[in-house]
Protein backbone atom coordinates (compact mmCIF):
# COMPACT_ATOMS: atom_id res chain seq x y z
CA UNK A 1 0.00 0.00 0.00
CA UNK A 2 2.83 2.35 0.82
CA UNK A 3 4.30 1.71 -2.64
CA UNK A 4 1.14 2.96 -4.41
CA UNK A 5 0.95 5.96 -2.15
CA UNK A 6 4.58 6.79 -2.96
CA UNK A 7 3.91 6.36 -6.70
CA UNK A 8 0.96 8.76 -6.58
CA UNK A 9 3.03 11.34 -4.72
CA UNK A 10 5.81 11.08 -7.32
CA UNK A 11 3.37 11.44 -10.23
CA UNK A 12 1.66 14.44 -8.69
CA UNK A 13 5.02 16.02 -7.97
CA UNK A 14 6.07 15.53 -11.59
CA UNK A 15 2.85 17.03 -12.93
CA UNK A 16 3.15 20.03 -10.66
CA UNK A 17 6.78 20.55 -11.71
CA UNK A 18 6.13 20.65 -15.47
CA UNK A 19 4.13 23.89 -15.72
CA UNK A 20 6.42 25.62 -13.26
CA UNK A 21 9.38 24.67 -15.41
CA UNK A 22 7.66 26.05 -18.54
CA UNK A 23 6.87 29.31 -16.76
CA UNK A 24 10.50 29.65 -15.69
CA UNK A 25 11.65 30.33 -19.26
CA UNK A 26 13.91 33.36 -19.25
CA UNK A 27 13.13 36.33 -21.50
CA UNK A 28 15.61 38.89 -22.79
CA UNK A 29 15.37 42.42 -24.10
CA UNK A 30 18.20 42.46 -26.66
CA UNK A 31 20.05 40.38 -29.27
CA UNK A 32 23.55 40.92 -30.64
CA UNK A 33 25.19 39.16 -33.55
CA UNK A 34 26.91 39.08 -36.92
CA UNK A 35 25.65 39.01 -40.50
CA UNK A 36 27.00 37.65 -43.77
CA UNK A 37 25.39 37.89 -47.17
CA UNK A 38 25.31 39.47 -50.60
CA UNK A 39 24.24 42.71 -52.23
CA UNK A 40 23.39 44.09 -55.65
CA UNK A 41 22.87 47.58 -57.05
CA UNK A 42 20.16 48.96 -59.31
CA UNK A 43 22.02 51.69 -61.13
CA UNK A 44 23.34 52.78 -64.51
CA UNK A 45 25.39 49.58 -64.84
CA UNK A 46 22.78 47.06 -63.67
CA UNK A 47 18.98 46.92 -63.87
CA UNK A 48 18.50 43.28 -62.81
CA UNK A 49 17.60 42.17 -59.28
CA UNK A 50 20.56 40.20 -57.83
CA UNK A 51 22.65 41.15 -60.87
CA UNK A 52 26.37 41.90 -60.33
CA UNK A 53 26.15 40.57 -56.76
CA UNK A 54 28.97 41.10 -54.27
CA UNK A 55 29.84 40.27 -50.66
CA UNK A 56 28.25 41.97 -47.63
CA UNK A 57 29.04 41.67 -43.94
CA UNK A 58 28.03 43.44 -40.76
CA UNK A 59 27.00 43.49 -37.12
CA UNK A 60 23.66 44.19 -35.47
CA UNK A 61 21.85 44.69 -32.21
CA UNK A 62 18.13 44.07 -31.90
CA UNK A 63 15.95 45.67 -29.21
CA UNK A 64 13.03 43.35 -28.42
CA UNK A 65 9.94 45.42 -27.67
CA UNK A 66 7.65 42.39 -27.29
CA UNK A 67 7.24 38.96 -29.01
CA UNK A 68 5.77 40.65 -32.11
CA UNK A 69 7.92 43.77 -32.53
CA UNK A 70 11.61 44.73 -32.52
CA UNK A 71 13.94 47.56 -33.54
CA UNK A 72 17.13 46.50 -35.34
CA UNK A 73 20.26 48.65 -35.54
CA UNK A 74 22.68 47.36 -38.15
CA UNK A 75 25.99 48.41 -39.62
CA UNK A 76 27.24 46.77 -42.80
CA UNK A 77 29.95 47.05 -45.43
CA UNK A 78 28.93 46.11 -48.96
CA UNK A 79 31.45 45.58 -51.76
CA UNK A 80 30.25 47.03 -55.07
CA UNK A 81 31.59 46.89 -58.61
CA UNK A 82 30.39 47.19 -62.19
CA UNK A 83 31.11 48.55 -65.63
CA UNK A 84 29.27 49.79 -68.70
CA UNK A 85 31.33 47.94 -71.29
CA UNK A 86 29.20 45.77 -73.53
CA UNK A 87 25.93 47.33 -72.37
CA UNK A 88 23.45 47.35 -75.23
CA UNK A 89 21.46 50.46 -76.08
CA UNK A 90 23.72 52.61 -73.93
CA UNK A 91 24.41 56.03 -75.40
CA UNK A 92 26.33 58.41 -73.11
CA UNK A 93 25.35 62.05 -73.41
CA UNK A 94 27.88 64.49 -74.87
CA UNK A 95 27.71 68.02 -76.18
CA UNK A 96 28.37 66.73 -79.70
CA UNK A 97 25.90 63.86 -79.69
CA UNK A 98 26.09 60.13 -79.04
CA UNK A 99 29.41 58.41 -78.88
CA UNK A 100 30.90 55.12 -77.72
CA UNK A 101 34.01 56.66 -76.20
CA UNK A 102 32.74 56.29 -72.61
CA UNK A 103 31.38 52.74 -72.81
CA UNK A 104 34.34 51.51 -70.76
CA UNK A 105 33.29 53.37 -67.58
CA UNK A 106 33.60 51.19 -64.49
CA UNK A 107 33.56 51.47 -60.71
CA UNK A 108 34.57 49.49 -57.63
CA UNK A 109 34.62 50.08 -53.91
CA UNK A 110 32.17 49.69 -51.08
CA UNK A 111 29.12 51.14 -49.38
CA UNK A 112 29.13 51.56 -45.61
CA UNK A 113 25.56 51.57 -44.37
CA UNK A 114 24.04 52.19 -40.94
CA UNK A 115 20.30 51.65 -40.54
CA UNK A 116 17.51 51.40 -37.99
CA UNK A 117 14.53 49.25 -38.99
CA UNK A 118 11.26 48.37 -37.33
CA UNK A 119 10.43 44.64 -37.53
CA UNK A 120 6.91 43.23 -37.23
CA UNK A 121 6.67 39.45 -36.73
CA UNK A 122 3.71 37.57 -38.17
CA UNK A 123 3.63 35.34 -35.04
CA UNK A 124 4.67 35.87 -31.40
CA UNK A 125 8.33 34.84 -31.36
CA UNK A 126 9.75 32.68 -28.56
CA UNK A 127 11.31 29.35 -27.66
CA UNK A 128 8.67 27.75 -25.41
CA UNK A 129 5.14 27.65 -26.81
CA UNK A 130 3.41 28.03 -23.43
CA UNK A 131 0.04 29.68 -23.02
CA UNK A 132 1.34 32.64 -25.06
CA UNK A 133 1.50 30.36 -28.16
CA UNK A 134 5.03 31.43 -29.06
CA UNK A 135 6.44 30.23 -32.37
CA UNK A 136 10.11 29.32 -32.92
CA UNK A 137 9.74 30.23 -36.61
CA UNK A 138 8.10 33.38 -37.95
CA UNK A 139 8.13 35.55 -41.09
CA UNK A 140 8.40 39.31 -40.62
CA UNK A 141 8.35 42.60 -42.51
CA UNK A 142 10.70 45.54 -41.95
CA UNK A 143 10.84 49.26 -42.69
CA UNK A 144 13.29 51.91 -41.54
CA UNK A 145 15.80 54.67 -42.22
CA UNK A 146 19.48 54.46 -43.15
CA UNK A 147 22.59 56.47 -43.93
CA UNK A 148 25.16 55.36 -46.51
CA UNK A 149 28.62 56.38 -47.60
CA UNK A 150 30.17 55.14 -50.85
CA UNK A 151 33.94 55.29 -51.13
CA UNK A 152 33.59 54.50 -54.84
CA UNK A 153 31.76 57.75 -55.52
CA UNK A 154 32.80 59.66 -52.38
CA UNK A 155 29.07 60.19 -51.78
CA UNK A 156 27.00 60.35 -48.61
CA UNK A 157 23.22 59.89 -48.67
CA UNK A 158 20.11 58.86 -46.77
CA UNK A 159 18.15 55.78 -47.77
CA UNK A 160 14.88 54.03 -46.96
CA UNK A 161 15.25 50.27 -46.34
CA UNK A 162 12.23 47.97 -46.57
CA UNK A 163 11.91 44.22 -46.95
CA UNK A 164 10.94 40.83 -45.60
CA UNK A 165 12.56 37.96 -43.71
CA UNK A 166 12.19 34.87 -41.54
CA UNK A 167 13.40 34.17 -37.99
CA UNK A 168 14.16 30.81 -36.44
CA UNK A 169 14.95 30.28 -32.74
CA UNK A 170 17.62 27.55 -32.77
CA UNK A 171 17.86 27.50 -28.97
CA UNK A 172 16.63 29.38 -25.91
CA UNK A 173 19.09 32.22 -26.64
CA UNK A 174 20.27 31.54 -30.22
CA UNK A 175 18.51 33.03 -33.26
CA UNK A 176 19.02 32.71 -37.01
CA UNK A 177 17.50 35.22 -39.42
CA UNK A 178 17.41 35.39 -43.21
CA UNK A 179 16.23 38.75 -44.49
CA UNK A 180 16.23 40.87 -47.62
CA UNK A 181 16.01 44.66 -47.65
CA UNK A 182 15.93 47.06 -50.59
CA UNK A 183 17.56 50.41 -49.82
CA UNK A 184 16.15 53.30 -51.85
CA UNK A 185 18.82 56.00 -51.82
CA UNK A 186 18.63 59.71 -52.63
CA UNK A 187 21.93 59.81 -54.55
CA UNK A 188 22.97 59.02 -58.10
CA UNK A 189 26.68 59.09 -57.24
CA UNK A 190 27.16 55.92 -55.16
CA UNK A 191 28.74 54.23 -58.19
CA UNK A 192 30.69 57.36 -59.27
CA UNK A 193 28.62 57.43 -62.48
CA UNK A 194 26.04 60.21 -62.47
CA UNK A 195 23.34 60.34 -65.19
CA UNK A 196 25.57 59.11 -68.05
CA UNK A 197 22.62 59.14 -70.47
CA UNK A 198 21.72 62.71 -69.60
CA UNK A 199 18.37 61.77 -68.03
CA UNK A 200 17.83 63.93 -64.91
CA UNK A 201 16.90 62.34 -61.59
CA UNK A 202 14.59 63.44 -58.80
CA UNK A 203 13.53 61.95 -55.47
CA UNK A 204 14.06 58.15 -55.91
CA UNK A 205 13.88 58.16 -59.74
CA UNK A 206 17.11 57.38 -61.60
CA UNK A 207 19.06 57.08 -58.34
CA UNK A 208 21.47 54.36 -57.14
CA UNK A 209 19.55 51.81 -55.07
CA UNK A 210 20.94 48.66 -53.50
CA UNK A 211 19.52 45.45 -52.06
CA UNK A 212 21.10 43.41 -49.25
CA UNK A 213 20.38 39.78 -48.38
CA UNK A 214 21.77 38.73 -44.99
CA UNK A 215 21.99 35.56 -42.92
CA UNK A 216 22.40 36.60 -39.28
CA UNK A 217 23.13 34.76 -36.05
CA UNK A 218 22.30 36.53 -32.79
CA UNK A 219 22.57 35.81 -29.06
CA UNK A 220 19.98 36.97 -26.52
CA UNK A 221 21.20 39.04 -23.56
CA UNK A 222 19.96 41.53 -20.94
CA UNK A 223 17.47 39.43 -19.01
CA UNK A 224 14.02 40.93 -18.52
CA UNK A 225 13.03 41.45 -14.88
CA UNK A 226 10.26 39.04 -13.71
CA UNK A 227 7.79 41.82 -12.85
CA UNK A 228 8.29 43.51 -16.25
CA UNK A 229 8.10 40.10 -17.94
CA UNK A 230 4.69 39.27 -16.49
CA UNK A 231 3.37 42.70 -17.43
CA UNK A 232 4.47 42.39 -21.06
CA UNK A 233 3.19 38.83 -21.50
CA UNK A 234 -0.41 39.85 -20.72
Amino acid sequence: MKFYQLLIVVLLSGLSFMPVHAQDEEHYTKEIGVALGTNFMLNDANSTIFGDSNFSGGMLIRFLMNPRMAIKLMGSYNIISGDLSGKKDFYPATTEGSTSDRLDMSFSGGITDVSATYELNFFPYGYQRGYQHYKRFTPFVQLGFGLSYSDAGNAFTANVPFGIGVKWKLGPRINMTLDWAMHLSLSDKLDNISAPTGIPSDMFRNKDHFGITMLTFTYDFSKKCPACQRANLD
